[in-house]
């Protein structure tokens, strides 16, 4: 039986597998063994489709509640670690993070965004300054994801490893930065100790979002 969860989940299942060119209702249908046009009894339209996804993406993020208000930094952490998580099991998603909300607010969307606003409030942010604090952690995190996302979905088309695809990469852009002092000696240093690409991105990941809830937790107190 065709429903609304069936068209959501395998539409994710194609977008996993062959990335967002691949989806389309034909395409859908034919994975169903239906009629596309049978899908508009369930899915208005593709941007309703693309918010469903979207709105799925959201449904594996976790918030947690640690019971202390004023400890607001350790859920938005996790929040944005689950957030990044979540994108990076699925990198088409970060493509359209942009358009969600045009069209439709998916449940897990308003859910996540009302605990997180909840918390953030409870911790002395007035409501108004908790949504501006929210959407910069949302943008941090999206920022960075679409480079994380993109190196992943390129090593895949090509079918490297991700230690291969430093060892490919890596000797040509210190080759490129030759005429360039400060990059040449940090490509030579990073040649010289080897690179661990999963390891650079958590440090940048982690350096980004301590002085992001560093300038926020200055921007409550001084409030």
């Amino acid at each position: 039986m065709l429903t609304r969860e069936l068209i959501v989940a395998t539409a994710v299942r194609v977008l996993d597998g062959e990335g967002l060119e691949a989806l389309s209702m034909r395409r859908l249908g034919a994975e169903l063994g239906t009629a596309a046009t049978a899908f508009y009894r369930h899915v208005a339209s593709k941007d309703e489709l693309i918010e469903l996804v979207v709105d799925e993406v959201y449904g594996e993020v976790v918030v947690v509640e640690n019971g202390d208000p004023a400890d607001w930094r350790t859920p938005a952490e996790a929040c944005a670690r689950s957030l990044r998580a979540a994108i990076l099991r699925h990198p088409w998603s970060v493509q359209l993070f942009g358009a969600a909300g045009l069209s439709y607010l998916g449940p897990n969307t308003m859910d996540r965004t009302d605990r997180m606003l909840g918390i953030l409030e409870a911790a002395g942010f007035p409501l108004f300054a908790a949504n501006q604090a929210m959407a910069a952690i949302g943008s941090f995190v999206v920022g960075v994801t679409t480079n994380e996302a993109a190196a992943l979905s390129l090593m895949a088309r090509n079918g490297l490893s991700m230690e291969e695809w430093v060892a490919s990469t890596l000797p040509v852009a210190a080759q490129a930065a030759e005429p360039y002092p400060r990059l040449r000696r940090l490509y030579a240093a990073q040649l010289a100790r080897g690179i661990n690409l999963d390891a650079v991105r958590e440090d940048q990941f982690s350096f980004g979002l301590r002085h992001l809830l560093d300038s926020l937790e200055s921007e409550r107190t001084s409030g």
